[in-house]
């Protein structure tokens, strides 16, 4: 089975792994958002593809949730000593990719051949590929202005309520080499448990890749990030109740109106069975809390049903 994923952050890495282990890491293609990605000291950061490339590998630190395990940080130690801006933490074994990135990029090469050539180097052997090659960029909206995503969500801890979100770049942003592709021939279509508006709706905004989900013949399927009405990490909940009205899974279907057909939410939520199912969406109810080996495949295992179910 070929499956294709939107993902971006904690959520959509752990879940790319889940897929990995469940149908094989050759048949999967990670579609990545890139409205995360920031320059920092110079260097083009990819925090969501670095977030799967790094789970994928095996070398994601899993106790902050961000970066690589083992890591040391005399380099932004160097820097802030010198009164460099500190506060986007990069460690020194994560700046060697970002150097070797940033390097490639200035050299003329894509963001999706360095991504792939990255993959390839850290031995993983699904395909990696970023939502678009060119320049898009998350804004977040909020009463105290607007911001960059990372200056919101790292600078400012996503402290700010959220009015709405843009995306800079994306009328004219083309799909990463291969993204379509991956989609059009995919037995399943699958959005991670990410954050519908800053994770999985800045790779939605590539016209190009709304476009094929729209016109898919894989079924499409969703899962929720959340667990009875809140987010195991990250301001999604906070952002549904704003943006959406709510922090149901049928608010979370609503958001992806018009592109699944089915959506994965967990057993705290499983009253709401039949509001999902008013949206045209298929309701699945399974444990969602991806806390072990076992509780990731079962997530995995209940998205790719629908596709199963098809065949």
């Amino acid at each position: 089975m070929n499956v294709a994923l939107l993902a971006g952050g904690f959520g959509g890495a752990r879940f790319a792994l889940a897929l990995a282990e469940t149908v094989g890491a050759a048949n999967l293609t990670v579609i990545g958002n890139v409205g995360d990605d920031v320059e920092v000291l110079g260097l083009h950061v990819s925090p969501d593809l670095d977030s799967v490339l790094y789970t994928l590998a095996g070398v994601f630190d899993r106790e902050r949730g961000w970066g690589r395990a083992d890591e040391t940080w005399d380099a932004l130690e160097t820097v802030a000593e010198l009164g460099g801006e500190s506060w986007f933490r990069l460690g020194d074994r994560d700046l060697g990719l970002h150097l070797a990135r940033t390097d490639a990029l200035r050299r003329g090469e894509t963001l999706s051949a360095i991504t792939q050539r990255f993959a390839d180097a850290f031995g993983v052997e699904s395909r990696l590929v970023p939502a678009t090659d060119d320049r898009l960029r998350t804004w977040v909206e909020t009463p105290a202005g607007s911001f960059p995503f990372q200056e919101w969500f790292v600078k400012r801890g996503h402290r700010d309520d959220v009015d709405g979100v843009r995306f800079e770049g994306a009328d004219s942003a083309r799909a990463g080499a291969g993204a379509v592709e991956a989609l059009e021939s995919a037995d399943a279509i699958l959005l991670a448990p990410s954050n519908p508006f800053v994770s999985i709706q800045p790779i939605l905004a590539v016209a190009e890749i709304r476009a094929t989900i729209e016109n898919r013949t894989a079924p499409a399927v969703a899962v929720s990030p959340l667990i009875g009405g809140r987010t195991v990490k990250g301001p999604a909940d906070r952002m549904l109740e704003r943006m959406a009205g709510g922090t149901t899974p049928a608010h979370v279907a609503a958001v992806y109106e018009g592109l699944i057909d089915a959506l994965v939410f967990d057993e705290a939520d499983a009253d709401d069975a039949s509001a999902v199912a008013a949206h045209g969406v298929r309701p699945i109810v399974t444990r969602t809390l991806m806390d072990a080996p076992q509780a990731r495949r079962g997530v995995a295992e209940a998205a790719l049903s629908v596709a199963l179910a098809s065949r």
